[in-house]
């Protein structure tokens, strides 16, 4: 199975439905006032977990989603249905950044957690909603606000209960294969793993857990030297670390200073990942050279208090009691609220922000109005309606535009741009 944990995608909430400009005509109704009803809204984007999934690889093919339209309104008063939101199914452990701003909008843990990562538009108004004293009879009705639109990064953190982590080759992969059912890729060289294996290990009739092999780390993968940050991003939901050293010290490294190097990149990483409950392996013990280092690492299990287990991963030797003491540690852990994960973070896509009005020039010399609320107005406005075009002169007026784009330097005829419209200005 290929694993996927970092992709980018789009998506587009639905558009709100068109409000409908209509008048009652029925026979016994002698001027029938406005009728037009509001249309219907556009549908949301809603991230949900689905603790099926475990990759990010239906997102590698699927790369845009969009909402569907609300309905129009229309005669008589009636109202264009809402449209359903638009579910797209996430894997546990996915968090969903805004590419553009870099925001995180939600991290989504656990099963059934959702968010809204997009807003459909709202129905625009029929003309009914704009009858008052002064106009009894208006004609114009509103087209439906635009859905949002976002570029997405999605990012997979496994939701692993223990992760392994040490320098490439000192028998992560072998472990995993030896205890699980995972089927890593094994050889002699440095990062014969790239992409983290999970591996369900069964410790008894009704009782498992999950392990995760996260490729070797290096010196500076805290500042994302080599896949870095790829793979610390793995670490940091695991409830137990694993931290192999390869006690033969075959490849010409010391175990001990090996795992000094280890701990300070988790450290400059993460400081909660650095407090996380630890356990130090000493791998390879069928290799000769071996026992000439297990003194120094029992010593500095014992100056960190840590539990220490000498292995083979290839014979099998010492697995057994490691495995046991894994799940006994893992039942200790449930009761602690500490190591419960955290509450999925929801970003509110319903939240307004402020109406902040700023003007400036482009490279052609036009000028450029932005404001959430002020877009929206021209995308809801028909301008081939007079009177849609007198409202928005008035609420142009209100908002003092004028005065803002003459204290820019704005001259009769230049061009003013406001969202996808762009107008002639005129005293």
């Amino acid at each position: 199975m290929q694993f996927i944990d970092r992709t980018k995608i789009t998506v587009k909430a639905g558009d709100g439905g068109n409000g409908k400009s209509a008048f009652r005509r029925e026979k016994f109704v002698p001027k029938g006032g406005p009728a037009g009803g509001d249309g219907g809204r556009g549908a949301d984007i809603v991230f949900q977990v689905d603790k099926g999934l475990n990759t990010l690889l239906y997102f590698r093919y699927h790369r845009k989603f969009t909402g569907k339209n609300g309905e129009n309104g229309d005669i008589k008063n009636q109202y264009g249905h809402n449209a359903p939101p638009c579910v797209v199914k996430v894997p546990p452990g996915t968090v969903v950044y805004d590419e553009d701003t870099g925001e995180m909008l939600a991290d989504l843990v656990r099963e059934g957690d959702s968010a809204v990562i997009a807003k459909g538009g709202r129905g625009g108004r029929g003309n009914a909603k704009f009858a008052n004293s002064a106009n009894r009879a208006p004609t114009f009705a509103e087209f439906g606000e635009p859905g949002e639109s976002r570029q997405l990064i999605l990012e997979l953190k496994l939701l692993a209960d223990v992760g392994l982590v040490g320098y490439p080759s000192v028998g992560k992969s072998s472990l995993i294969a030896a205890v699980s059912a995972a089927k890593p890729e094994i050889a002699d060289y440095h990062f014969t793993t790239l992409t983290p294996v999970l591996g369900v290990v069964q410790t008894d009739y009704e009782k498992s857990f999950v392990m995760a092999d996260i490729p070797g780390l290096i010196e500076g993968a805290a500042e994302g030297v080599g896949l870095g940050h790829d793979f610390l991003r793995h670490v940091e939901r695991t409830k137990l670390i694993l931290h192999l050293v390869d006690a033969s010290g075959l490849e010409g490294r010391d175990p001990v200073e090996d795992y000094h190097k280890i701990r300070r990149e988790l450290s400059k990483y993460s400081e909660k990942l650095a407090r996380r409950r630890e356990i130090l392996v000493a791998n390879k013990l069928d290799l000769p050279t071996a026992a000439a280092n297990l003194p120094r690492l029992k010593e500095l299990a014992d100056r960190e208090q840590l539990a220490f287990f000498p292995i083979s991963a290839v014979t099998r030797q010492g697995v057994p009691e490691l495995i046991s003491h894994i799940a006994a540690t893992l039942d200790e852990l449930k009761e602690e609220p500490e190591e419960v994960l955290d509450a999925a973070k929801v970003y509110d896509a319903t939240q307004e922000e402020a109406d902040v009005i700023t003007v400036s020039r482009d490279m052609t010399g036009d000028f450029v109005v932005k404001g959430k609320n002020l877009e929206k107005l021209v995308a809801m406005t028909n301008f081939d309606n007079d009177e849609g075009v007198r409202r928005f002169q008035y609420i142009w007026r209100l908002k003092g535009l004028d005065e803002k784009l003459k204290a820019k330097g704005i001259k009769p005829g230049q061009t003013v741009h406001i969202g996808t419209m762009e107008f002639e200005y005129s005293e």
